[in-house]
């Protein structure tokens, strides 16, 4: 079993209620708009991150993440990007494959606006775990944890962060 805590559009802000609701997670997920150097220094600090360049990040971001990242673990295909859309309107950039090939499990961020829906055309659940930055349009910063088990997606929370 593996513990996610997964996050997006930090834009360079670092929430520090953030620390103590993932101080229990295995891995440390981020879909995008990292914003900085620093502060994917400082998430990697606190455990191992995977994570994907947005459209905001400059060159020193994009040489250590990638733009899309699909990896299996704990049995669960993932697959994270930024600029993805949502059931029935994915991205254009992503669509031909997603329909191709679907992962079990499809994450991004890029719009602040926190969903958790199933795909039942493609058998997918997808989440955009909102926006935890200062930087957008949001009213609530969110995040997400959940577990990974036996190919499984379970104890899905999703967070509000305090101010």
């Amino acid at each position: 079993m593996k513990k996610i805590g997964l996050m997006s559009d930090t834009h360079g802000y670092l929430h520090p209620s953030v620390k103590e609701y993932f101080k229990n997670v295995d891995e440390i997920w981020h879909a995008g708009d990292i914003g900085n150097v620093a502060l994917a220094d400082e998430l990697e600090a606190l455990k191992p991150l995977r994570a994907v360049t947005g459209n905001i990040d400059g060159a020193d971001l994009r040489v250590r993440y990638p733009e899309n990242l699909r990896f299996e673990l704990e049995g669960v295909d993932v697959w994270i990007t930024h600029i993805g859309g949502y059931p029935g309107k994915y991205s254009p950039a992503i669509r031909s494959e997603i329909r191709q090939n679907p992962p079990k499990l499809f994450i991004c961020g890029h719009s602040h606006i926190l969903k958790v829906m199933n795909d039942p055309a493609l058998k997918l659940l997808h989440i955009n775990p909102g926006a935890c930055g200062k930087q957008g349009w949001h009213k609530v910063k969110t995040l997400i944890r959940f577990e990974l088990e036996g190919g499984t997606i379970k104890n899905l929370e999703v967070i509000e962060l305090p101010g």
